[in-house]
């Protein structure tokens, strides 16, 4: 019998279910049990085992493993972890990066390191993950960047479009930019100045140290062993384990 951790409950499936492929009805080939694949993905994703060590109950490995990269590239696991995270509690959003290290199954894909979100850092050879939360400190969307990147530099494409009362994020997003965006959007930025600024703007302390939640989150992240440890070749397949780490949780 399955670990608690490696199944879907009634109510996240109620959500998931109408935003799997190969259900009954649709077009083309009716797939096996959506929801016993989909438990299969979670199993990789939570122990971080290969595709080859799927344990025989969840069928041929080899078969979910081309069904695992079909579903990639139609991008349901991104449909599927909208429709689980509902509406987000817009009051406040928070930023912050975490690095992956990436295992050598990981590597080797076409077009080298750099086409995968991959690179070099202090860490090895690396993947950040760029997470943007609401004021419960739910995932919101995410962003993939080579392990050696600043975060600032996927930052205005991940908040374009957001609407917030506060924006907190830690000291390495200190730019002028930064909060010169917010500022016209309405949105307070509460980001701690860097010591070199020769007038240091003001935040609320007290609000900034509800930060902690973003940081909580990625905690859970990892707790997903294919996340810790990246061994995807390519970043469609690690955001869509990512993807699904995160809808269980967000539906919890």
């Amino acid at each position: 019998m399955l670990s608690e951790r490696f199944v879907i409950n009634d109510t996240q499936w109620a959500l998931m279910e109408p935003h799997c492929f190969g259900k009954k009805g649709d077009p083309g080939r009716t797939g096996g049990d959506s929801r016993v694949f989909m438990e299969a993905v979670l199993w990789i994703a939570r122990t971080g085992a290969p595709w080859r060590d799927l344990p025989a109950e969840f069928g041929n490995w080899n078969t979910i493993f081309k069904r695992f990269r079909h579903w990639v590239k139609a991008d349901v696991f991104k449909r599927i972890f909208d429709a689980v995270s509902g509406d987000p509690d817009m009051e406040c959003v928070m930023i912050d990066g975490t690095i992956c290290k990436v295992h050598r199954h990981g590597q080797g894909a076409k077009g080298g390191l750099k086409s995968q979100a991959i690179g070099r850092s202090r860490g090895g050879i690396t993947t950040k993950i760029l997470g943007l939360t609401d004021a419960l400190g739910n995932l919101v969307s995410f962003r993939l960047m080579p392990g050696q990147v600043h975060d600032l530099r996927e930052t205005a494409e991940i908040i374009e479009g957001i609407s917030c009362k506060m924006f907190l994020a830690d000291r390495a997003f200190d730019a002028n930019w930064l909060r010169e965006t917010l500022s016209v959007s309405g949105i307070i930025p509460v980001i701690p100045p860097k010591s070199n600024r020769k007038f240091p703007p003001e935040f609320d302390n007290h609000s900034y140290k509800w930060r902690h939640l973003i940081e909580n989150y990625f905690q859970k992240l990892k707790e997903f062993k294919r996340i810790a440890l990246r061994a995807c070749k390519t970043d469609q397949s690690f955001a869509s384990i990512i993807y699904l780490a995160a809808a269980t949780i967000n539906s919890r």
